[in-house]
Formats: C-alpha cells, sequence, structure tokens
C-alpha cells in the first residue's frame, strides 16, 4: 500500500500544519447545516484534498462515499463535464433524511475553463439547498471572481521544514526505517514543502535502505545533478553536440525529466556566476514554458543548448 494513503489523516485534527484552517472547520461543524461552500488555494501537496474528504467523513458519517463526488477538473476540464455529471449527481442522487446535503469535491479546479466555471456557478446557485461545493485550487487567482465570491475562502501555507521532517521521522518509526537528519532534510529540500512528494520519495527511498541523503539522492534521480554543471559549461563553451548527448543521455537513460533538468540548469548558473546571468535566466525561463506548453522537449532543449553556444560566445 502506497504510504500516502496509509498515513492521509481520517479527521481534520490529524491535519499537519494548517492551525488555523483546523480551527476554522472545527467551528464550522458545530452548526453542520450552515457550512457554506468553500474554496481551498494553495500550493501542492500541502492538506487540501485530505481536508475535504476528512470534512466529508466528518460530516456524511460512515457512507460517507455515497455521497460525495470527487473530480479531477484537470481531466476533466470542458463545460459538459460540469453540466453533465456535476448536474446529475447534485440534482438527482437520493438524499437520506440522516445526510444533510451531498458534497462534490472538485479538484484542480484553477484548470477549468472560463466556460466551465461560469456553468458551475449557476450550479453552485441552484443546488445550494441541497449540496455543497469543496473547490480546490493551486492557483486562485485563475478561478472567476463570481466562485470566489460564492465560496468561503482558505488559504493553505506551505509546511514548515519542521513539521514535514516530524512527520516523516514518525512513518519511518512506524515503518520500523532508520532515518538520519541529512537524509530527512534531503528529502524537504527536494520537495520544497510538498508533503505528499516528501512521503512518496521517502517510500522509494526506503526501498534502497536506510534513509541517508544518498539513498534519497538515488531514489529522487538527483545522483547525476552534477552532469547538468557539466552540460552546462560545455554549451557555454561552444560544445554544443557534446552538450546535447550528455543532455539526452540523461534523459533517456538515467530518467531525469525535462522539468527537472531546467531546474537544475538554471541552479547551475547561479553556482557558476556566468556574465549575461539576467539574459540566461530569461532564456531557460522561455524554453521551460514551451516545454510546459506542450511543445518536443527534446527539440526545445537542444535549442536551449544552442542558444546558450551564443552566450558563451
Amino acid at each position: 500500500m502506497m504510504w500516502v494513503e496509509k498515513y492521509r489523516p481520517h479527521r481534520i485534527s490529524e491535519l499537519v500544519n494548517q492551525k488555523e484552517i483546523v480551527g476554522s472547520m472545527t467551528a464550522l461543524l458545530k452548526n453542520v447545516s450552515e457550512i457554506p461552500h468553500l474554496l481551498f488555494s494553495g500550493s501542492a501537496g500541502v492538506g487540501k484534498t485530505t481536508l475535504a474528504l476528512c470534512l466529508s467523513q466528518q460530516i456524511l458519517g460512515a457512507n460517507w462515499r455515497e455521497y460525495v463526488l470527487e473530480l479531477n477538473a484537470s481531466d476533466e476540464r470542458g463545460i459538459n463535464m460540469v453540466r453533465e455529471r456535476v448536474k446529475k449527481f447534485s440534482r438527482f442522487a437520493s438524499l437520506d433524511a440522516k445526510i444533510p446535503f451531498k458534497i462534490i469535491i472538485l479538484d484542480e479546479a484553477d484548470e477549468m475553463t472560463s466556460d466551465a466555471q461560469t456553468a458551475l456557478r449557476r450550479i453552485i446557485e441552484d443546488t445550494s439547498k441541497y449540496c455543497r461545493f469543496i473547490i480546490i485550487a493551486n492557483n486562485i487567482s485563475k478561478i472567476i471572481e463570481p466562485i470566489q465570491s460564492r465560496c468561503a475562502v482558505f488559504k493553505f501555507t506551505r509546511i514548515s521544514e519542521k513539521e514535514v521532517t516530524a512527520h516523516l521521522k514518525e512513518i519511518a518509526k512506524k515503518e520500523k526505517i532508520r532515518a538520519d537528519d541529512d537524509g530527512l532534510k534531503a528529502i524537504f529540500d527536494y520537495t520544497e514543502g510538498d508533503l505528499r512528494h516528501a512521503i512518496n520519495l521517502l517510500q522509494a527511498s526506503a526501498s534502497l535502505g536506510n534513509i541517508t541523503a544518498e539513498t534519497v539522492k538515488a531514489a529522487a534521480g538527483l545522483a547525476r545533478t552534477r552532469d547538468v554543471d557539466d552540460i552546462l559549461k560545455l554549451a557555454l563553451g561552444g560544445k554544443i553536440m557534446d552538450a546535447r548527448n550528455k543532455m539526452i543521455e540523461l534523459i533517456k537513460v538515467y530518467g531525469m525529466s525535462e522539468s527537472d533538468f531546467l531546474r537544475y540548469l538554471n541552479d547551475s548558473i547561479y553556482k557558476a556566476r556566468v556574465s549575461n546571468l539576467a539574459e540566461i535566466s530569461e532564456t531557460i525561463a522561455k524554453y521551460d514554458y514551451r516545454v510546459l506548453s506542450g511543445a518536443n522537449p527534446e527539440i526545445q532543449l537542444s535549442a536551449l543548448l544552442a542558444e546558450l553556444g551564443k552566450f558563451g560566445r
């Protein structure tokens, strides 16, 4: 079983960090019938979806899954999803007398189109008597204002290193695995406060032995990050073919993702104290955007290395 599910909290009091939000939710649960629609925002892995599931369980009881519709808007972004699935569930699903309302959890709602969000706004209004929405978004600025105004908004904060490492230590203890401080720090540094990612990396590292900085680097594919420094030197030195071959080897042979390669390359330019820092940083950002937009990664990264060669000259 994945540890991230095995150790997922079942009650809101078990949530890591987010003390103010936990306090607000506890107060709302004292009068369940008056709970408003909720909008949770914040970076990945800070507990937004976990809190939504905990609330559903505490409000709806043992049979909560029968009265909860959980959707991922990044997979189903169109207006048809809103009109068909959400509308059908909110209007026609049977409602037990013991259940105060049904709950629709809409994850990654900031990936929905504007038309879909506009349709959702009307559905929220029409079904508010017997349905509550919990809308989850990483970037609240992408949620249209009419939806924000119809929800109680809660902004989740990044989880601190102290709290992440303490939680990881507790899991390691329960799994009877040794974890040293350097290993736990390496997990936090790589995952940057994303607790879900941190737990997954802890489990992956445990498969290689005790949790040390070395096993974490191996599990996360960080063991070859120094090669990125070499690629930068080759590209700036005009050896584009050598830099490209080494880049392809990192990605295709050693499994480093394109996004990680760009992130480590960005770190390398600051460590190397290159000239034209602003222009090179802007160039990396340009190609990062192209890759995220769906352009062919190998072509884009090759073009990036060629452009870095121009800066070297």
